[in-house]
């Protein structure tokens, strides 16, 4: 499976922004109101800058406490993002998250950002697709 098939069912328009300078309480805001686990930090919602994750904000709040929520995403943020391509390989993905230990990644075009993945949603991909696989081969063998 290919990353481009699993954004079939996402848009960009579903992945979440926030300018560069904004506060962390605003992001914050944001991720719980959207109930997700990341937003990007880009100017113009096409290119990022950087990924604002809440282990990025629980983290900070437990070395600094609540003083954080004033500061700017940019304190924050991941800025060497690890990004992906259309024609990846899920199972390529999945494991260069799992190593890495985060849990989306932006999937680029060029210096454009087309849509965002979660280990979440590389992780349902993959079961799916092994799921049809064991169907194919348990029709084989029945003959059907």
């Amino acid at each position: 499976m290919l990353i481009h098939q699993i954004l079939k069912n996402k848009t960009l328009a579903g992945v979440a922004t926030v300018k560069p300078g904004s506060k962390v309480a605003d992001a914050a805001n944001l991720l719980s109101e959207k109930k997700i686990g990341a937003v990007i930090v880009s100017q113009d919602g096409v290119r990022p800058v950087g990924i604002l994750s809440e282990r990025d904000i629980v983290s900070a709040l437990g070395k600094v406490g609540s003083g954080c929520l004033d500061q700017v995403v940019d304190d924050l943020m991941t800025s060497k993002l690890v990004t992906c391509a259309p024609g990846d390989r899920a199972i390529q993905v999945l494991q260069i998250m799992t190593e890495r230990r985060f849990r989306h990644m932006p999937v680029m075009e060029g210096d454009e950002m087309i849509g965002l993945v979660s280990i979440g949603d590389v992780v349902k991909a993959r079961l799916d697709e092994l799921s049809q696989q064991a169907d194919a081969l348990k029709n084989m063998i029945m003959g059907y």
